[in-house]
C-alpha cells in the first residue's frame, strides 16, 4: 500500500450506540476462522453497539468457507450477493449465487459459499441471534431480488421497496431493499426501537441521523441504533437504493 499521497482524512463517522457511518475506503480485513481467500471486513458488532454482526466480503477466486458459517444453535444468517458469481449451499444443496441472489438460513443451519470464478464475489453477510416464538419458526429462503416487483412505499411514487423474506410470524427479522428516485424521501423522520444495518447498492444521497445530515455514496454501510432519529433524501442523477435489515414480529424484551 505504501506512504498515503495526501493528509489522512476520512468520511466515517462513528457515534458508539447511536449510528456509524462507514466509507469503503478506510476498511481493514479482518481474519474470521472458517472462511479462506477472502477480505472481510466487520462493520456492525456488539462492540459499536449493535445486536447483530454483518461482514463486507470479497470473496477472491477460489475463496470460500471451509467449514459452515454461522451453523451455531440459535444463530440466523442472511447472505446477498453484491456482484460476481459463485455457490451458496444450505442443508447440503449447493445453489448458485449471482448478482441481486440472497438466501436467509434458519438457527443452527448455518450456511456456506465459495468463489466459482475468477472475478472477485462480493458479497454481504449477517448474522444475529435468532428470538424463537412459541409454535413458528423459519424456514430457508433462497431468492432473486431482480425477481420481486419493487412496490410503492407509504404512497410515494418517487420511492420504491422490495421485501425479500416472509412476513409470517417464525421470522424475527426481514432484509429490505428501499429506492428513492433523485428528489424522493422518508414522508417523516422516524424514530423507532428497530435497528438496521444498511448497504448502498447505487446512487447518492443525504441521510439525517440523530439530527445530523450525512452525505451517503455508492458502498457506505451505515448502522443505525435504536431510536436514533433518522430520514433520507435521494440526490444526484440515479436512485439512491440500499439493501437494510430490520427486527420484525417481536417485542421488547425487559
Amino acid at each position: 500500500m505504501g506512504y498515503p499521497n495526501d493528509i489522512l482524512e476520512t468520511r466515517a463517522v462513528i457515534k458508539p450506540g447511536l449510528y456509524a457511518v462507514i466509507p469503503p475506503k478506510g476498511l481493514v480485513n479482518n481474519v474470521i476462522p472458517g472462511i479462506e481467500g477472502c477480505k472481510i471486513s466487520i462493520v456492525a458488532s456488539p462492540e459499536m453497539g449493535a445486536s447483530f454482526v454483518q461482514y463486507i466480503v470479497q470473496a477472491q477466486p477460489r475463496g470460500k468457507t471451509i467449514k459452515k458459517f454461522g451453523a451455531e444453535e440459535e444463530v440466523e444468517t442472511f447472505i446477498y450477493c453484491i456482484d460476481g458469481c459463485g455457490e451458496v449451499i444450505v442443508d447440503g444443496e449447493e445453489k448458485r449465487f449471482s448478482e441481486g441472489n440472497y438466501l436467509y438460513s434458519p438457527p443452527g443451519k448455518g450456511v456456506e459459499f465459495k468463489n466459482t470464478s475468477e472475478e472477485v464475489l462480493n458479497l454481504l453477510l449477517y448474522k444475529q441471534l435468532y428470538t424463537p416464538l412459541a409454535g413458528v419458526e423459519p424456514r430457508v429462503v433462497y431468492g432473486d431480488v431482480n425477481k420481486i416487483e419493487y412496490r410503492i412505499y407509504d404512497e410515494m411514487e418517487n420511492v420504491y421497496i422490495k421485501d425479500l423474506l416472509p412476513t409470517d410470524l417464525g421470522f424475527d427479522m426481514n432484509m429490505h431493499i428501499l429506492s428513492f428516485a433523485p428528489g424522493g424521501c422518508h414522508p417523516f423522520v422516524e424514530t423507532h426501537v428497530q435497528e438496521h444495518g444498511a448497504y448502498v447498492l447505487e446512487g447518492e444521497g443525504v441521510y439525517l441521523l440523530d439530527n445530523e445530515w450525512m452525505p451517503i455514496k455508492k458502498e457506505d454501510y451505515i448502522w443505525f441504533g435504536p431510536y436514533v432519529s433518522q430520514g433520507a433524501y435521494g440526490v444526484g442523477r440515479e436512485n439512491f437504493t440500499y439493501i437494510y435489515s430490520k427486527g420484525c414480529n417481536r417485542d421488547a424484551k425487559l
